[in-house]
């Protein structure tokens, strides 16, 4: 596994500074989408990063801290639920990516976009699908995006304790639409997600 196939592809086009952009939390039912930008040091990975899906909550949050102390910078970009129900989930995602990366203190040329989409960034963009799983930079975004948003998550638990956000993070679960059938829909629900239930 070469964690640094695209990198080192990007490097050799001339780009110098490269960047990894991930998402987290395109699907729940609630909370902002978020985005990450991470620049790593030139050839450098940090042991232990993978696709953050295929991580427990204990080691995201131990890579969390590793990343944020090994890379050069990184930045978080989100779109609220306000956002993503006027504009799409899609284009909310996009606009959380593109503020991510204009957040970043050093500015890179090109981005490593995990998917098969471009967000429409003002630099060079190479979308990589499953790149969470194939690219260092990548990897590392991925995971400052889902420890962000996790813990944000976590925050809307103590503010909003009926729906039991600790327990789902937002995302469709049995317990998550029980409790929306019960208590009705939070200011934090995205209302395009739910249409089914709010015409009943």
């Amino acid at each position: 596994m070469n964690w640094l196939e695209y990198e080192n592809k990007a490097y050799e086009s001339g780009f110098e500074i490269v960047c990894g952009v991930d998402e987290a939390g395109r699907g729940p039912l609630a909370g902002p989408v978020y985005a990450a930008a991470v620049i790593l040091p030139k050839g450098h990975i940090i042991d232990g990063v993978n696709d953050s899906k295929k991580l427990s909550e204990k080691k995201r949050n131990l890579l969390f801290d590793k990343i944020i102390d090994e890379c050069v910078c990184y930045s978080i970009g989100t779109a609220g639920v306000r956002e993503i129900d006027e504009i799409n989930i899609l284009q909310a995602t996009f606009l959380a990516m593109r503020r991510a990366v204009e957040g970043l203190s050093v500015n890179p040329d090109i981005a490593l976009i995990d998917g098969n989409k471009r967000p429409g960034l003002a630099m060079a963009e190479w979308e990589i699908i499953k790149g969470d799983a194939k690219s260092a930079n990548i990897a590392a975004a991925s995971i400052i995006a889902k420890v962000s948003r996790d813990r944000y998550m976590l925050e809307m638990a103590e503010k909003y304790p009926e729906y039991q956000f600790e327990k789902h993070k937002g995302y469709g679960t049995k317990l998550h639409y029980e409790m929306i059938e019960k208590y009705g829909i939070s200011p934090i629900h995205r209302k395009t997600f739910l249409k089914k239930l709010l015409q009943k």
